[in-house]
């Protein structure tokens, strides 16, 4: 639960530093005094995108944190799976803004991504404000609240398995169809392109020799000219480096004996000599290797103008993407004259997952009917007491093709009298009726979900009196069974059963407006739900009415 809420430069908000309580707790105050302000920094602690707007205006940074105690809650394998420290009694969630534009989240001091925090958030508070009843009209939430109460996760998670593997193999036997359907309009064609490939006679490498080849024998005079030239250098009887580097080597080794310098000299060219006479024995082979053959330069670069010709045809950048080409034909074609075995198979598959995608889904439905039918009861039961003695609330749930979340459709109908008949609950409840629906919901969901803190944000729209307080009942019997509740509410009703009641309200001061929030004593109670019940001006009347709501 929400143990405490820290709120520095956020709007109109200089600091807010407020201890919250389990149970159930009220927040009350004019409208515009900025009780949607404390919501919205608690919306960007669950993960909602930040608005530069909101910073103070003049201030460098905005800070919001909020402490929470988890020990109830069984939360360990979030933190363990995404490797941040875990304390079962004070988790701290903080979001950072800068007027620079930049947004920090983190978790126990831990950076993270704003989707972490999001995550974490949808597990620990649930803010329901006045829009979130239009969710009555989304086949989604109404099918969400059906699962939650069926406790159909295990399974739903096994069906959306099968699901997806269904799906796919239903789009690649598309694929393969379509697939076959073109190749066999174009074989012909297919043939020609893979029998062109087939009969040049591709070998990987080949270019680059052929290549080589081509612009050795191009410049094949250049090239003996150049090995004549170094040969003669090298080898020539009597001015050739190598007999003249022998002759100089063997001259110092002459006089090493009586001139002792001349030996390491010596040394160091008979190194110089076996290198240089090594080069001259690989040189003279390459001279004689060198013969310019016009007919296989022509036939070269024959071969070389094909190969550039399929290239540039086939979109090719060389001869190894002829070659993956050719296989690709190939390939294709062997999938033509296999196509009605292959086509057979996917097909089989298909059917295959599909029968386990019914049973499956069959098993969803039965859930969810049995689910359907204790929902009908209870908010039968909740929605009775809140004014509604001639309710009918009914699931409807209809089968339709096999679709990600089953066959099921679901839809709420509901009458609030004997004479109208049952239809969609959106089209034919009121606002008040709509508020008093989606709060029998959500007290329904959240004893099946185990939500640690719930927010409602003026859920009481649209009711007063005897039905506010049975609302108010209802809040409170959902914030004694380990689980914090807070209402922001207009109504005295609701506000006198709260075990804690905040009070937010705007002040101007010389700095400029400020909202801030603070905890009603005991007397500051009686005053403020007085004032709720005459306005402004608080009579004795108001005052004795205050306190029989609040049974002192």
């Amino acid at each position: 639960m929400l143990k405490h809420l820290y709120i520095k430069n956020f709007a109109l908000i200089d600091i807010l530093d407020i201890d919250l309580y389990p149970g159930f707790s009220v927040i009350t105050g004019e409208t515009g005094a900025g009780k949607s302000i404390v919501l919205g920094a608690i919306g960007l602690l669950l993960g909602q995108r930040a608005d530069l707007k909101t910073l103070k205006q003049g201030a460098d940074r905005c800070v919001i944190e909020a402490h929470f105690d988890l020990s109830r809650y069984h939360m360990e394998a979030f933190f363990e799976e995404n490797d941040i420290e875990y304390d079962a009694n004070d988790c701290i969630i903080r979001r950072e803004l800068t007027s620079a534009g930049k947004s920090r989240a983190f978790i126990n001091d831990t950076p993270v991504q704003l989707s972490m925090l999001k995550e974490l958030g949808e597990r620990l508070v649930d803010v329901h404000s006045q829009h979130q009843n239009l969710l009555l009209n989304k086949q989604d939430f109404q099918m969400s609240v059906l699962d939650i109460i069926a406790d159909d996760a295990r399974q739903l998670a096994d069906y959306k398995q099968t699901y997806d593997a269904f799906h796919q193999a239903a789009q690649e036997l598309e694929t393969l169809k379509e697939e076959i359907e073109r190749n066999r309009q174009n074989v012909d064609f297919l043939q020609f392109q893979y029998q062109e490939l087939a009969g040049a006679h591709l070998m990987n490498g080949e270019q680059e020799e052929l290549e080589q080849k081509s612009e050795t024998m191009t410049h094949s005079e250049d090239i003996k000219s150049a090995l004549y030239t170094a040969d003669n250098a090298l080898q020539a009887e009597d001015t050739g480096i190598v007999t003249q580097l022998r002759s100089a080597m063997n001259a110092l080794k002459g006089i090493s004996h009586v001139f002792p310098e001349a030996e390491e000299l010596a040394k160091r060219m008979d190194s110089t000599y076996i290198e240089l006479k090594d080069i001259a024995e690989e040189v003279a082979p390459l001279l004689e290797g060198i013969d310019f053959d016009p007919a296989e330069l022509d036939h070269i670069n024959e071969r070389l103008d094909r190969l550039y010709e399929l290239q540039k045809k086939y979109h090719a950048e060389d001869t190894e993407g002829l070659i993956a080409m050719r296989d690709s034909l190939k390939q294709q074609l062997d999938n033509l004259d296999n196509s009605d075995e292959a086509l057979k198979e996917h097909e089989q598959q298909v059917e295959r997952l599909k029968t386990q995608c019914q049973q499956k889904a069959d098993i969803l439905t039965k859930l969810r009917t049995k689910a359907a039918k204790k929902i009908e009861t209870e908010m039968q039961q909740r929605l009775v007491p809140l004014g509604m003695p001639n309710i009918r609330f009914q699931i409807s749930i209809t089968q339709e093709n096999l679709a990600a979340n089953g066959q099921d459709k679901v839809a709420y109908l509901f009458s609030a009298n004997t004479s109208t008949p049952l239809q969609p609950v959106s089209q034919v409840a009121s606002g008040g009726e709509i508020a008093r629906v989606m709060l029998a919901l959500k007290a329904m969901i959240s004893g099946a979900v185990k939500l640690p803190t719930i927010i409602f944000d003026e859920i009481d729209t649209g009711v007063s009196g005897k039905i506010a307080e049975k609302m108010a009942e209802i809040m409170h019997e959902m914030g004694s069974h380990e689980r914090q509740v807070i209402s922001i509410t207009h109504l005295p009703q609701i506000a006198a059963l709260g075990a804690a009641h905040y009070k937010v309200e705007k002040e101007e001061t010389p700095q400029g407006t400020t909202s801030r929030m603070e905890i009603l004593t005991p007397e500051e109670r009686i005053t403020e739900i007085a004032q709720m019940l005459s306005g402004s001006k608080v009579t004795d009347a108001a005052i004795q009415n205050a306190k029989q709501l609040l049974r002192l």
